[in-house]
């Protein structure tokens, strides 16, 4: 299977790749599929990096909490498994400057543009990239001092199983890091006079069917209660601690958060748009009208507003 790393939970609009995607951004589910059926990366790169990018200062404050965690000099050589196109990537390694750090995924498409990303921030000698199928090739990864899973543990159907997995990797005394859960992203104020109030409530109601679904029918799919500390003991780890990072854009947001709005908006439409009652439908098309003065393009009131749940414990 494939992961992503930015892109988000159940909760956000996943890219099936590599985070959560759904991370900060995601496009899951059967959405921007190309010829044949796959996912066009050529046009949800841009959308993962956007998402990963607003997110930055909160990752940044997690890369941090984990030089707590691991002494910062021991770390020689870090996994950030389902890297996408490696925006996180290049952040460990900024955090961690003296290990290696490999972007694992199985998008072609987005480890160029992760080997880019390094390059044009001067870690290309540190950063390399692995096109791996999880969870089949796990053990090909190689050992690390720091094994980072963003939004893409969720994507293996038998996660207890591929923790476990990423357990046998980590050295003695190494780190793994989950970025499971959190909450949904608000965009919007509840009543935005138009339509029925409550209109991204209704979306997280759907994103939870969605993600149920696309779990259900993952290969060799194992429910299991989303207790990462029984599953971390269960994998042979101590856990060493859980922390939630926020991301905050407040009313007026940034060209750059206004535009990664329309397109998450734009995603909802064309994944849910179908599900949802006519008013909602008719909503949304008017929140994505550049000539409506209510829409995204000209709102006051838009914001950015959600929160990335970290989740670590340590081998030995």
């Amino acid at each position: 299977m494939t992961q992503h790393g930015e892109t988000h939970a159940p909760h956000h609009d996943h890219a099936h790749g590599p985070g959560h995607a759904h991370g900060p951004g995601h496009a899951h589910h059967g959405h921007a599929h190309g010829e044949g059926g796959e996912l066009d990366w050529a046009r949800l790169a841009p959308l993962l990096e956007l998402q990963a990018e607003v997110a930055g200062t909160a990752y940044r404050e997690a890369a941090d909490w984990l030089g707590t965690l691991v002494p910062v000099a021991g770390v020689r050589r870090l996994l950030d498994v389902g890297s996408g196109p490696g925006v996180i990537t290049t952040l460990l390694a900024e955090a961690f400057p003296y290990a290696e750090a490999v972007a694992v995924d199985g998008s072609p498409e987005l480890l160029e543009r992760a080997r880019a990303r390094a390059e044009a921030r001067g870690l290309g000698g540190r950063v390399s990239t692995l096109r791996a199928e999880l969870p089949d090739e796990t053990a090909g990864l190689g050992e690390a001092d720091l094994l980072w899973a963003g939004n893409s543990l969720h994507h293996i159907g038998d996660q207890r199983a591929a923790l476990a997995a990423f357990a046998e990797l980590l050295r003695p005394g190494g780190l793994v890091a989950l970025v499971e859960g959190g909450l949904p992203p608000r965009h919007l104020p509840r009543d935005i006079g138009i339509g029925r109030p409550g209109l991204e409530a209704r979306f997280d109601a759907e994103h939870a069917d969605s993600f149920a679904r696309m779990r259900s029918e993952l290969p060799g799919a194992t429910r299991e209660p989303d207790d990462w500390r029984a599953m971390f003991v269960s994998a042979g780890l101590t856990p060493a601690g859980t922390r939630t990072f926020l991301v905050d854009v407040p009313a007026p947001v940034p060209p750059v958060v206004r535009e990664l709005a329309v397109a998450h908006f734009g995603r909802l439409r064309e994944n849910f748009g179908e599900r949802l009652g006519a008013e909602d439908r008719a909503t949304l098309d008017r929140l994505l009208d550049p000539a409506d003065e209510r829409s995204l393009h000209h709102r006051t009131d838009l914001f950015h507003l959600t929160a990335h749940t970290v989740h670590t414990a340590r081998k030995g």
